[in-house]
C-alpha cells in the first residue's frame, strides 16, 4: 500500500472494497438504526398523494444546504422567487443552486433508463457546473485548508487511473450485495470524492450520488432525503473523517457519521413531511370554511406545488382561465393563505406559512385564525 503523502497524486487509493472491517457491531447496529429511520421516511412520503409537492419542495433545501457546504449561498427567498421560471434573472449563486436541483432532477429521471454509473455522475456534474466536462484529464490538482493554505490532500491524476478507480467504484456498488448498501453508500461517497474526477463540483455531485444510490437501491421513492443538513451542521467533522480514511484507514468512524446522518435527517424529514401534510389540510378547512365559492384542493396544492405562485401556475393547471384565477389568488390573500408581490410587471403570489415551516428547523407551524379570515 502507497504510503499517503498529502503532497503527492494518491494514485494508490486503495480499490474498493476496504480490507478493513467495514461491518463492526457498532456499524450493523446503527445501519439497522438508519434504515428504520428511511423505512419510515419512505412510508410518510406516501401521505401526501401529490408527490409533486415534495418533489419540488424539499429538494431546493438540499440544493441550498448542499451548495453553502461549498460556500455557495443563497437565499430561500431568491430560490423560489426564480425556481423554474426566471432563472436567467437570478444572480450567480441562485442560479448555480438551482442547478443542484436540476441536477438531482435529472439524476432522478436517468434512474428509470439505467442503474448510477460513472455515466450518471458525468451528467450530474455537467448540470451542476453548466458546461459540457468529462473525467478531469489535468494535474496539478489539491485541495488545501482554507485557513492555513496548506495541501490536505492530493487525489489521483491521469484521466486512464481514474476511470480504472471509478469502474471499480461502480463494481463495488452494485456487485457487492452482501454489503448493506447504507454502508455501501458511505464506503462509496469516501471513494468517489478521494477520486476527485472532475475539475470542480466533486463535492455536490458525490452528495446528489448518495441519494441517487438509495433511491436505486429502494429505500427511498423519491429525492426528498434533506441530507446536507448533517453535513453542513458538522462540516469539520466531515472533512476531517474523510481525510482519516486516506491518512489512517480508519474507517469505522467514517461510516457511523454518514450512517448517523441518513438516520438524523430521515427522521427530520419525516418531521417536516407530516408538518406539511398538517398544513395542506388546515389550509384546505380554512379555504373552505371562509371561501367555499372558489375552494378546490387542487386549488391550495397548487399554492404548495408553488409557493411563489403566479397566475399562470393556475392557468397551466386548469383550474381557471386567467382573469377568474387572478381572482382566486387575490381571494386567498384576502383570507391570509397568499400575499402578492410585485416584481417588476410581474405579480407573484407567496405562500408565506408554507415557506416559513420549509425552511424553518422546526416542524410547527401557526395556525390560520379569525384575523386571516376577513
Amino acid at each position: 500500500m502507497e504510503i499517503f503523502d498529502p503532497k503527492r497524486p494518491f494514485n494508490g487509493l486503495p480499490p474498493l472494497p476496504p480490507k478493513a472491517d467495514i461491518e463492526t457491531r457498532q456499524i450493523l447496529k446503527k445501519c439497522i438504526e438508519a434504515r428504520s429511520a428511511l423505512a419510515e421516511l419512505k412510508q410518510v412520503g406516501e401521505l401526501i398523494p401529490n408527490q409533486t409537492i415534495l418533489i419540488n419542495t424539499i429538494p431546493l433545501r438540499e440544493a441550498k444546504d448542499s451548495s453553502e457546504i461549498e460556500n455557495i449561498v443563497t437565499t430561500a427567498d431568491n430560490l423560489f422567487r426564480y425556481a423554474g421560471i426566471a432563472e436567467d434573472n437570478a444572480d450567480a449563486a441562485t442560479k448555480e443552486t438551482l442547478r443542484y436541483r436540476a441536477a438531482l432532477f435529472e439524476g432522478y429521471k436517468n434512474l428509470e433508463k439505467r442503474p448510477l454509473t460513472t455515466a450518471t455522475a458525468v451528467t450530474v456534474c455537467q448540470r451542476i457546473r453548466n458546461v459540457a466536462l468529462d473525467i478531469r484529464d489535468t494535474p496539478g490538482t489539491a485541495l488545501k485548508n482554507a485557513a492555513t493554505n496548506d495541501v490536505i490532500y492530493t487525489p489521483p491524476e491521469g484521466q486512464s487511473t481514474l476511470r480504472e478507480k471509478l469502474a471499480n467504484w461502480e463494481i463495488f456498488l452494485h456487485d457487492h450485495g452482501e454489503v448493506d448498501p447504507l454502508i455501501r453508500m458511505a464506503v462509496g461517497h469516501y471513494q468517489f470524492e478521494a477520486i476527485h474526477p472532475f475539475t470542480d463540483g466533486n463535492g455536490r455531485t458525490g452528495r446528489i450520488l448518495n441519494i441517487l444510490f438509495l433511491i436505486g437501491e429502494g429505500l427511498l421513492d423519491i429525492p426528498v432525503l434533506y441530507l446536507s443538513r448533517h453535513i453542513i451542521r458538522n462540516k469539520d467533522d466531515y472533512y476531517r473523517l474523510i481525510l482519516d480514511v486516506t491518512a489512517q484507514g480508519a474507517w469505522e468512524p467514517w461510516i457511523l457519521y454518514m450512517l448517523t446522518a441518513v438516520e438524523e435527517t430521515a427522521k427530520w424529514t419525516t418531521r417536516k413531511i407530516r408538518a406539511i401534510k398538517q398544513l395542506i389540510d388546515h389550509t384546505s378547512a380554512h379555504v373552505r370554511a371562509n371561501r367555499s365559492k372558489i375552494y378546490s384542493r387542487q386549488l391550495v396544492e397548487t399554492t404548495f406545488i408553488q409557493p411563489y405562485c403566479r397566475i399562470a401556475n393556475l392557468v397551466e393547471a386548469g383550474i381557471a382561465r386567467r382573469q377568474t384565477a387572478s381572482k382566486y389568488l387575490k381571494e386567498l390573500c384576502a383570507i391570509g393563505i397568499l400575499r402578492e408581490i410585485e416584481i417588476g410587471r410581474e405579480k407573484l403570489f407567496v405562500h408565506p406559512k408554507f415557506i416559513e415551516l420549509l425552511m424553518s428547523d422546526e416542524s410547527e407551524f401557526e395556525k390560520y385564525g379569525a384575523a386571516e379570515a376577513r
